[in-house]
């Protein structure tokens, strides 16, 4: 059975059996960071959906208006244009067959994946590799599209995807702990916010049962979002 060391321990015995306000529960995360590097910040939030039910699933993206704090590698499945388009905004690496055939070897080095809709034919294809990596382009996230060049800015920006787990809960890192409180209030806000724009209508009663603020060596500190 696994263990904790002594900083979690001591950090789990300053926290209190409450619940937290959302400025609260940062300056914790803050005032209590154990790791030599700079940990990420998370919320998870238990929905009240019934995750049997496939209308009621939730998935979505939000832009974080300060960043997530971290490097993220961008590759993009397209041809002609929109290929020299998004190597201009800065995608990492750009191609389409070429590229398909080195993610079908297993090469997945990259954070978000963009593709086109023409080259979605292909892409698909890879299914079995990007799938268990959170990685296969969707519309829905916005990662299919001919506008690569928006798509690689706001992944660059600082955008985040979501998606509900088979429990029904959904993880979203919102910074990184060197950010000032001010700017990860303001992105955790941005992702209740996001969250709670994707609610299905099929869903019924209370949507946001309960949210926690964590971060990556920290204890996690239930908090109230109901303003």
């Amino acid at each position: 059975m696994a263990t904790h060391g002594k900083r979690y321990r001591k950090i789990s015995k300053d926290a209190e059996e409450k619940v937290y306000g959302l400025s609260e529960a940062i300056r914790f995360l803050k005032a209590h960071q154990s790791a030599k590097f700079d940990e990420t910040a998370e919320l998870a939030i238990r929905l009240g959906v019934d995750t049997k039910k496939s209308d009621q699933t939730v998935r979505g993206t939000v832009v974080l208006p300060n960043g997530t704090g971290k490097k993220v590698r961008i590759a993009v499945f397209a041809a002609g244009a929109a290929a020299d388009a998004a190597r201009a905004a800065g995608a990492d690496v750009v191609g389409n067959e070429d590229l398909i055939e080195k993610v079908k070897g297993g090469w997945t080095e990259f954070d978000v994946a963009i593709a086109t809709p023409d080259a979605m034919k292909e892409v698909r294809k890879l299914g079995k590799v990007l799938g268990p990596r959170g990685l296969m382009p969707n519309p829905k996230t916005g990662t299919v599209t001919d506008d690569t060049a928006a798509a690689v800015k706001e992944s660059k920006a600082g955008r985040v995807e979501f998606r509900m787990d088979k429990a029904g809960n959904v993880q979203v890192p919102f910074g990184k702990l060197s950010f000032e409180e001010g700017k990860l209030l303001e992105n955790v806000n941005a992702v209740i916010a996001a969250v709670a724009a994707a609610r299905p209508a099929a869903a019924k009663g209370v949507f946001i049962k309960r949210c926690t603020l964590s971060s990556t060596m920290g204890v996690g500190l239930r908090v109230d979002v109901r303003d």
